[in-house]
This record gives C-alpha cells, structure tokens and sequence, in this order.
C-alpha cells in the first residue's frame, strides 16, 4: 500500500501532502525535483527510514516534527518537541506588531525601539521581528533551556540578532530592569482541564509547558498585563499585543484597560472570524 493511501485508511489529514513531504525529506530534494523523479524506483537504501516516518505519522506524530521545520512568514524555522510549532495564525500577530513602525519611528525620534517577545519557544515571533524590522533591540524570553537552544539555533541560521533570555515570563526582564516599548506575547492558553481533550497530535507530542495556561487558560496574560507599567518606557508609547484562544478576547482586552490609565485596546480577529490578536496601546 502506498504511504498516502496507507494514511488516508487510518485517518491521516491531507495524505497525499504529508506523503510527498516525507518523500521530499527522505530523499532531500524539493517538490519540483520530486516530480522529476516520481516514475524511478525508490532508493532502498533509504527505505526503512521513509518507512520509520510513515510508522511515526501514522501514529499521529507532527509531520514538523518528522522533517524537523516549518515554514513561518516565508521563513524555514527548524522545530522540534521542545517547542509548539509555529502557527499561521500568529502572522496575524506579526503583522499586528509591524503596523506599528510609523508610530514607533516617529515618536521615539530616531531611538531604537525596544521589542520584548515573552514564551518565544522556536523563536519565530522574535526573529521574524527582528528580520523584518530593521534596527529594533529584540529581547526573547523562554523558561525552558531546550526551547531556548531551538530559538537560538533559528536566530543563527536565518542571521537575526536576539539576545535570549531564560525565566519564567516577566521574572528575567524585571530582574534585568529591561524596559521595551513593544511587548509581544502568543503564550500558553489552553485551560488546564481542556489540555487533554487536545488533538493526539497536540495533546501527545507538543509541550505541554507551551500549552497550559493555567484553570482558565489566562494565567500568563494576568502576569504580563499587570507588569506593563515596569516593562514599558517611564513615558512615551508602549504597545502589547497577544495571542489569544477562542473566547478569550474580551477577558484579555480587559486585564490591559485595567493595567493601564488610558491605553487604547482593540481586538483583531482572525480568518475564521475569532477574536486572535487583542493589543493595546499607550499613546
């Protein structure tokens, strides 16, 4: 049986993709070259191990985790079971984050801006943001060392200057006395109870340190709300912008209207529809 009908007949979503993924990893070309070679005869000698990750997805192992990256704002992010692999809604965050530039350009005159990205896990909010925008000071906080190797790993591959930092959300860049103008944060929000209703490729294989969110899914955002005044500039802008899961929106809008006197708040919601990225803004 070939690998994409062996995966259709136990319940693998998108079988021919993840097939030809796992076919373009084992024999290290990309689709186009994979085409090429579609009529010739499977080298033997790599069989068993296209055949050890068919076994593997089968099994509902991540497809990211087989080949071991992920695509994310057009950029390959090498991943692995220490950190949640990247989603494309947390473009949305990206961009969120971006549109701020004229802002920030203008008022901070010529400063540098300060970015501050909490839970980095493989890195790719930090990076990306470093990347994309040029001249930013990007600061990354994990509390998991292995996390932290992955991230450090994607920075030195793809050239972005991060300088990484390891504690539990705020704790290092308090203890640091670390003021950012932009904080940004996709952090664990899964409520505790609901972890194990999870998907088997989630609840089995991801982290469930990058998962839990505590009873209600919001510990991490009570946290890093009530912080802003210590972690923004004294005076001047200060944005935050989130991450958030569905029905929790209005809840985390609210926990920055009430951190800080007159920010601006607002949620953007994603392609389905859901409320996904709620910021503020302190003018």
């Amino acid at each position: 049986m070939g690998a994409s009908r062996f995966f259709d007949s136990v319940g693998v979503r998108s079988p021919q993709y993840n097939a030809e993924v796992l076919v373009q990893h084992v024999m290290g070309v990309d689709k186009t070259r994979m085409l090429m070679l579609w009529n010739d005869p499977f080298p033997e000698e790599k069989r068993a191990f296209f055949d050890e990750l068919v076994k593997r997805r089968a099994e509902q192992e991540p497809l990211q985790y087989l080949t071991g990256a992920t695509d994310f704002y057009g950029r390959d992010f090498v991943v692995s079971p220490a950190v949640l692999i990247p989603r494309p809604e947390t473009e949305l965050l990206i961009e969120q984050v971006l549109g701020q530039r004229g802002v920030f350009e203008e008022r901070l005159g010529g400063r540098a801006p300060v970015i501050v990205d909490i839970g980095t896990g493989s890195g790719a909010i930090a990076i990306t943001l470093a990347l994309e925008w040029v001249g930013a000071k990007v600061y990354s906080v994990d509390i998991s060392e292995e996390a932290l190797a992955v991230a450090r790993e994607n920075a030195e591959r793809l050239g972005a200057s991060v300088e990484f930092l390891h504690g539990d959300l705020v704790e290092p860049l308090l203890e640091k006395g670390i003021r950012a103008d932009l904080v940004v944060s996709n952090p664990p929000y899964i409520p505790t109870a609901d972890c194990e209703e999870l998907d088997v490729e989630v609840r089995d294989h991801e982290p469930r340190l990058a998962l839990d969110g505590g009873p209600d899914g919001m510990y991490p955002y009570r946290v890093i709300s009530s912080a802003l005044p210590r972690l923004w500039p004294e005076s001047g802008p200060g944005y935050v912008a989130y991450e958030v899961g569905i029905h929790q929106d209005v809840f985390v809008e609210s926990m920055i209207a009430e951190a800080v006197e007159g920010v601006d708040t607002g949620i953007l919601p994603d392609w389905q529809g859901i409320g996904r990225v709620i910021w503020g803004l302190r003018r």
